[in-house]
């Protein structure tokens, strides 16, 4: 994962109105807090933190410029406008080279089962244990193949080297299922296989 450096500014003012204020300037409220620190309130140039999340996605490691003073930190919470488009808040984790974070990272699904599959993605994000210089974006899972009737734990999800889960190892990721036009026909034939019986019980009778 690449490091990018950003300029931060302190905040003073507070509440909806200073946030307000802080986002009609171009720049996003943020909180940087971690190892024992008091909370720090900041503000991030908005286009430059976007350009960031984008190219480096939700767990993005920045160095912060803080009035000339810079301070490793990784990207926690982003918390999205419901409806429009711009940032509401950053959280921001206090890091050190060196040190081991636990982080959620998206799953990505590649390659087609066999014919007439339906793939379901129980867990979209898994939790895992990585060094702050080597955070993966994401996690991929191969269904290249796989078979009617195949689960993906995620302990059989390959991570990258130096990398540990920490969700629980039997949690279900992606299955695969018949599709829903062949669990039709099973269900068809079962109830007509019902319907059958008792009309053969009848004639014996």
């Amino acid at each position: 994962m690449a490091e990018a450096r950003i300029p931060a500014e302190t905040r003073t003012e507070f509440g909806k109105g200073a946030a307000r204020r802080t986002r009609r300037a171009g720049r996003i409220p943020a909180v940087l807090y971690g190892h024992g620190t008091d909370p720090q309130h900041l503000s991030l140039p908005e286009l430059e933190f976007k350009r960031i999340v984008r190219e480096q996605g939700r767990n993005a490691v920045i160095t912060l410029d803080i009035s000339g003073t810079p301070q490793l930190a990784l990207t926690k919470t982003v918390v999205q406008h419901p409806i429009r488009p711009y940032i509401e808040h950053v959280d921001l984790l206090v890091i050190r080279r060196g040190e081991k974070v636990v982080v959620e990272v998206q799953v990505i699904i590649v390659g087609d089962p066999v014919p007439d599959a339906l793939v379901s993605q129980d867990l979209n994000t898994i939790e895992v244990e990585a060094d702050v210089s080597s955070i993966p974006d994401h996690v991929e899972v191969s269904i290249e193949g796989l078979e009617i009737g195949t689960q993906v734990l995620a302990g059989q999800v390959v991570l990258p080297e130096g990398t540990t889960l920490r969700t629980d190892p039997e949690a279900l990721v992606v299955q695969v299922a018949p599709s829903s036009a062949d669990s039709s026909s099973a269900a068809d034939e079962t109830t007509t296989d019902a319907d059958e019986a008792p009309a053969a019980e009848s004639s014996d009778s």
